[in-house]
This record gives structure tokens, C-alpha cells and sequence, in this order.
């Protein structure tokens, strides 16, 4: 079973960092990294940019709106996508990522949002 793990960070908390203060927290995530990695359940692992842009329906029309969408503090910072047999197991792989491992995440309001997937299936759309 697939799981799509999103996490948040509170962006204001780390904006008026030097950005060598944000590299340094960037490296201390490395082993941490590493041990979420070494699971080999993790199949892939992306940080999003700050940017992007929401495309819906309104009133029969398709919009197109800037971002980030989120109406709160908190903002989703990057994405992970693991395999694992139930939602205890993706739990453990998940509470190995160093937003729930380092210090800092804690300062800065980080967190691991563990959702499981469904996939639509058709002879088109292979996932």
C-alpha cells in the first residue's frame, strides 16, 4: 500500500534566517535522511517551492489563481511517497524524517501529515 507523507512547515518561522543558518539545519538533516532512505520503503522524496499556482472550476469557467493555497501559517514544504503494509508501518517509516527527528523541526513547526493512497485504475493509467 501507498502512502503520501506531506510536510508542513511554518514559513515565517524560518524566512529572516541567514540562509547559512538554513543550510547548516539543511546538512544536520542528512543522517536523518539517510535512515529514512535505508527503509528502502521510500519511493520518492521532494521539498515544493514556496510558488505555484491552484486551476479550478469556478462558475463554468476554469481559473487559474497564485499560491501558496493554504489559508494557515502552516504550509506544505515537501512531499514523500513510501510503501508499507498498513498505516502503523507507514507511521514508523514517516517518524523517521528529520522534520519529526531534529530539534529544530520543533522550532520551526515542522510536521509529517501520513495520508494512504487509492489508485484509479483504467487501461490508460498505469501508477
Amino acid at each position: 500500500m501507498k502512502f503520501l507523507c506531506l510536510g508542513y512547515l511554518d514559513r515565517e518561522k524560518m524566512k529572516d534566517l541567514p540562509q547559512s543558518e538554513i543550510d547548516a539545519i539543511m546538512r544536520e538533516c542528512r543522517p536523518y535522511s539517510e535512515k529514512l532512505y535505508n527503509t528502502g520503503q521510500v519511493i520518492v522524496d521532494t521539498g515544493l517551492e514556496a510558488v505555484g499556482k491552484s486551476v479550478r472550476r469556478v462558475n463554468g469557467t476554469v481559473t487559474i489563481t497564485d499560491g501558496p493555497f493554504t489559508e494557515t501559517k502552516e504550509i506544505i514544504g515537501g512531499a514523500f511517497l513510501i510503501e508499507a503494509n498498513d498505516m502503523d508501518e507507514a507511521i514508523r517509516i514517516a517518524s523517521l524524517h528529520p522534520a519529526v527527528q531534529m530539534t529544530a523541526g520543533e522550532q520551526f513547526g515542522w510536521g509529517i501529515e501520513v495520508r494512504p493512497l487509492h489508485t484509479f485504475e483504467s487501461p490508460e493509467l498505469k501508477v
